[in-house]
């Protein structure tokens, strides 16, 4: 029962976090692991755990759903969906061994994402890229995100950045667009497969959904830079403990 309730906080946490900026999988896909489930239905189980906050998100932000010039929104989705498939194809072929292997380093790299995002944000601003490599790029972070959910959607901000799309609050509404729509084919796919927990997943979603409201309620009273340091310093940990783990 405590081992329940620290996964219920855990998701709690994270619904909060992803309600604010993301970052959410930082909490839940450890926190998973640590009780025992194997690597695999652990990711599983954290992405369809989140899933219901993407469209907590979506829905806040429908008025701004705004494609980029370059690419229709149904274009947008094809591409998320794209990614989605094979994000989740690549983790049913690699394994719970390789996952296992690999998400330490995923950590790691997620976690310098959000640490950098903002030189990244303005870095892509500042650029333009042709639509078919926008469009790849985005395919191949969608691919990312359907294998590891973690920092998906600071990386899909900041490709958007390449098609033009500078406005804040649209960037926000169409990585709603794609994290829902990606995580959506993902979750599915996991499920076809039996590598979701469903117990621990609607245990866990509840807390999420619960998390993002009372994100959403004080999020503007946090300092973003205090926010941003607070992700950053759990993904170190989280790092840290997952090669611990793996050694």
């Amino acid at each position: 029962m405590l081992e329940l309730c620290l996964l219920f906080l855990a998701a709690l946490a994270a619904g909060a976090i992803n309600a604010l900026a993301g970052g959410g999988s930082f909490i839940t896909l450890p926190a998973l692991l640590f009780y025992g489930l194997p690597p695999t239905v652990a990711n599983a189980t954290s992405a369809t755990a989140v899933l219901p906050g993407y469209a907590t998100t979506l829905f806040r932000f429908r008025k701004d759903v705004e494609p980029p010039a370059a690419l229709s929104l149904i274009a947008m989705i094809a591409i998320a969906a794209a990614g989605g498939i094979s994000g989740a194809t690549l983790l049913l072929v690699t394994g719970d061994r390789a996952f296992s292997a690999i998400v330490p380093w995923l950590m790691g790299v997620a976690t310098l994402i959000f640490a950098a995002a903002p030189w990244i944000k303005t870095l892509m601003a500042e650029r333009q890229a042709s639509t078919p490599v926008a469009a790849f790029a985005l395919y191949l972070a969608c691919t990312y995100g359907g294998y590891f959910n973690g920092g998906v959607g600071i990386i899909v901000i900041a490709l958007l950045g390449l098609l033009g799309q500078s406005r804040l609050l649209t960037s926000v509404a169409m990585k709603a667009v794609m994290s829902a729509t990606l995580t959506t084919i993902s979750v599915t796919i996991y499920a076809i497969f039996g590598l979701i927990h469903w117990p621990l997943a609607v245990l866990m979603a509840t807390g999420a959904m619960l998390g993002g409201w009372i994100g959403a309620s004080f999020g503007y009273k946090i300092a973003p830079g205090w926010h941003r340091t607070g992700i950053v310093v759990i993904g170190v940990v989280m790092t840290v403990l997952m090669f611990l783990r793996a050694s």
